[in-house]
């Protein structure tokens, strides 16, 4: 089975901004939502997914995009996203990045 490549871009929107997934020949797009609580503090919102990327990683790559981001900035997030707060029980090595309340 050949994998489409999940390409992920960010949208800063002032206080608040998305990671997009889009892939190429599937209908539609996925976002990560977040909340900047501060340089430091980030609030994982939401993630969503088409029904047409459901099952092809989108999802996973989104909530890596959003570790890779706030490690490199030193961020902290705190996951209200049940989706991200799911990722973060299942991944250890993230602990560094989450800030679970």
């Amino acid at each position: 089975m050949i994998q489409t490549k999940v390409m992920i871009t960010y949208e800063d929107l002032d206080h608040k901004a998305r990671y997009v997934a889009r892939m190429v020949g599937v209908e539609g797009e996925g976002e990560l939502t977040i909340t900047k609580i501060s340089d430091k503090i980030i609030i994982a919102d939401h993630t969503s997914v088409p029904d047409s990327m459901r099952g092809k990683g989108a999802a996973a790559a989104l909530v890596q995009y959003l570790i890779d981001d706030a490690r490199s900035k030193k961020q902290r997030i705190i996951p209200l996203c049940p989706f991200v707060r799911a990722q973060s029980m299942k991944h250890p090595e993230w602990a560094d990045v989450f800030d679970i309340r």
